[in-house]
């Protein structure tokens, strides 16, 4: 005998029209301790990532890192093939000439930033990620021209299905749905 298993809830989100009305709304969520939280609008909304409490990433840290990584390197492999592996006194230049060896470090720092960039942001975004739960949220396509959505979490501590539900209905949402995983 098969048993079906029953889906598994990613959150329940919210359908706003406004800008305006999806901002009052996070508010209200995070003031009620909601944390675990996503917003999604057709443009960027400045209010609205402060009003969920989206923190900073760590995407600069990654660059200063890779950045630092490249510099030090690139004036490690300059001053070890011209002073340890092959010295060669050209026109009494000193071994340790860090005036010639500026381009490289300068170069090498760049590329390592670079590079720690582009792997950072893939990294933190969770790419390659070909599919996620809040696209079967019905009317989700519109997010992308002119519907506001706000999506709590199931994985947030205080997220009970129905009374969530209920919550995000009284904060004036157009449409309130469960999204499946």
């Amino acid at each position: 005998m098969n048993k079906q298993e029953e889906p598994t809830i990613y959150g329940v989100m919210a359908r706003f029209d406004t800008p305006t009305e999806i901002v009052h709304a996070a508010k209200q969520v995070h003031a009620a301790g909601y944390r675990q939280v996503n917003a999604y609008s057709p443009f960027p909304i400045e209010e609205l990532s402060e009003a969920i409490g989206f923190h900073k990433d760590r995407i600069s840290l990654t660059v200063l890192a890779g950045g630092l990584s490249g510099a030090i390197g690139g004036f490690l492999l300059q001053y070890w093939t011209s002073a340890i592996d092959y010295p060669i006194n050209v026109g009494g230049r000193p071994l340790l000439s860090l005036p010639s060896f500026v381009p490289i470090i300068f170069e090498s720092g760049i590329l390592l930033a670079a590079f720690g960039a582009v792997i950072g942001m893939i990294v933190m975004n969770g790419l390659p990620r070909p599919y996620h739960p809040v696209f079967n949220a019905p009317g989700f396509g519109r997010a992308s021209r002119d519907r506001f959505f706000l999506c709590i979490k199931s994985t947030d501590p205080k997220f009970d299905g129905p009374a969530t539900h209920e919550f995000l209905i009284g904060l004036g949402a157009k449409g309130v749905t469960d999204v499946e995983e």
